[in-house]
This record gives structure tokens, sequence and C-alpha cells, in this order.
């Protein structure tokens, strides 16, 4: 899509130039690089702001995925616990040919 050429224009405010290969004064060429330097920070601010976005959104997901993981293991141990409990109760009980 960069490699695509406007159509040529007549209009001599849409025509665009080489700085390279035309012979421009130097304030031309100081207009031109003042133009390309507010380019530059109107789409490194657009840009900083969606990177910011982006990285709060991996630190939210990489966050809960870091609680949930404690939530679970937490779990867990409470489950082992149960299990304990439920083994000492099976070594009370009575003696049948069931157990």
């Amino acid at each position: 899509m960069a490699e695509k050429k406007p159509p040529k224009s007549d209009s001599p405010f849409a025509t665009r130039i080489d700085p390279t290969k035309e012979n421009l004064s130097q304030d031309q060429m100081h207009f031109i690089r003042q133009v390309e330097l507010e380019q530059w920070k109107k789409n490194t601010s657009k840009l900083r702001t969606r990177n910011l976005v982006t990285g709060l959104a991996i630190g939210a997901l990489v966050l809960g995925i870091y609680g949930y993981t404690f939530y679970s293991v937490s779990q867990e141990r409470i489950m082992d616990e149960i299990d304990e409990e439920a083994k000492r109760a099976r070594m009370k009980g009575p003696k049948t040919g069931a157990n």
C-alpha cells in the first residue's frame, strides 16, 4: 500500500515533491522540516497513548492470571485439609466389611 503513488494532479498545492531531487531554497527546506516534525509529534502522541493502553491491558491480564493462580492454590490446600479430615474420620470409624 505504501508503494502506490497518488495520481498526478494539476493543482500546485496537491503536488508531491521529492526534496532530494528538487532545487529548493533554505526557507522551503526549513518549512518542510517543520511540517514533518509536527507530523511526527502528532503521530507519536497517538502511538504513546495506544502503547500505554495496550501495556495496561496486558498488565491487568497478567495480574489477573497471577491472582487466580494464588486463589486456586489456596483452594487446593483447603481440599487437602478436608481429605486429611476424611482419612482421620475413616480411621476412627467402626470397622466393617465395606471399609
